[in-house]
């Protein structure tokens, strides 16, 4: 079975809303006294959902007088678009959807990085498909969502495996409708993360044909980021505390995760166990993995226009 590990991400953007010109060429303390509220974006999964609970970035931030608002999206690509036009702040997602971003023009930093999902994300198949290998995929219909990690992850397991993407047909659907057609076999394949994938085996007990090991990434906007250093660095190490506490309660993150999702508690259970908790700085590896998707991308002509990931690595005043 394929297994892609990669330091690329499924990005965790860490973003802020869009600011005029005046405001992204302030000095830090006086844009910082106009902020009022902080906007944080997220999907129902890991370790963004353990903060909002918690209330970690609210606790770090109390002495600023700013409000945490949290905004749920279904998935990265969308959050990206948000983050860009100042939305949101803030934000977590998969490692294609800042590139597919970048490459439009958003407005946007990498800022962090998370570790990777462990097995969190994959290609797989009901068992009763014919379907055994990623090479039997060929001519195939495949639901995943554009611009996502997964788009990424099918993308690179095509090509290790001789693939070209032109042999099969994407069907581009969003998490909750890709489920809808894997369980009618509109799709004969799905390539997503969890917890839909967690939900996946305990319904189906699938067929793998690949997995992949992100590397998560925290983002943000570069107007926000430039203005509000603060915030972003004070978000960065609330996430530590959250991650270090994770990582020691694996039981009472699944129960967590259940209770702010409703997804079944086997199922996140499976995506806690086998996650992973932390966050690190952004290092020229991952610059190196994700400049790699990115040409990747290119060269299939997924994206506009070819990108240079280090030109959106945020540094922290003083580094």
């Amino acid at each position: 079975m394929f297994n892609l590990t990669r330091r690329a991400f499924s990005i965790g953007l860490l973003a802020a809303a869009a600011l005029p010109a005046s405001l992204g060429t302030t000095c830090f303390g006086a844009a910082a006294q106009e902020l009022k509220a902080f906007n944080i974006g997220y999907q129902k999964t890991g370790l963004p959902v353990i903060a909002r609970q918690q209330q970690i970035i609210e606790k770090a931030l109390a002495d600023k007088g700013v409000a945490v608002k949290w905004v749920e999206f279904t998935a990265g690509p969308p959050l990206v678009e948000a983050l860009s036009v100042g939305a949101i702040d803030v934000g977590w997602t998969g490692d294609a959807p800042p590139i597919f971003g970048q490459s439009a023009g958003a407005n946007i930093v990498y800022a962090a990085a998370l570790p990777s999902n462990g097995d969190g994300e994959a290609i797989f198949v009901k068992p009763a498909s014919p379907i055994r290998s990623l090479a039997d995929l060929k001519g195939k219909r495949i639901g995943v969502g554009k611009g996502t990690s997964a788009h990424n992850l099918l993308v690179a397991a095509l090509e290790k495996t001789g693939i070209s993407f032109d042999q099969v047909t994407p069907v581009y659907l969003s998490p909750a409708d890709a489920a809808a057609a894997f369980a009618s076999d509109q799709i004969d394949a799905w390539a997503v993360w969890d917890p839909f994938f967690a939900i996946a085996e305990t319904r189906y007990q699938p067929r793998v044909l690949a997995r992949s090991s992100d590397v998560l990434k925290v983002l943000a906007n570069k107007d926000f980021a430039k203005a509000h250093p603060d915030f972003v660095s004070t978000t960065i190490a609330a996430l530590g505390e959250a991650a270090k506490w994770a990582d020691q309660n694996r039981d009472k993150v699944a129960e967590a995760l259940h209770e702010v999702t409703g997804v079944p508690l086997d199922a996140q259970t499976i995506a806690a166990n086998r996650s992973k908790f932390g966050i690190y700085p952004i290092t020229d590896e991952i610059v190196a993995g994700q400049q790699a998707t990115a040409n990747r991308f290119f060269k299939l002509g997924l994206i506009p226009k070819a990108v240079r990931i280090s030109d959106a690595v945020w540094t922290a005043p003083g580094n």
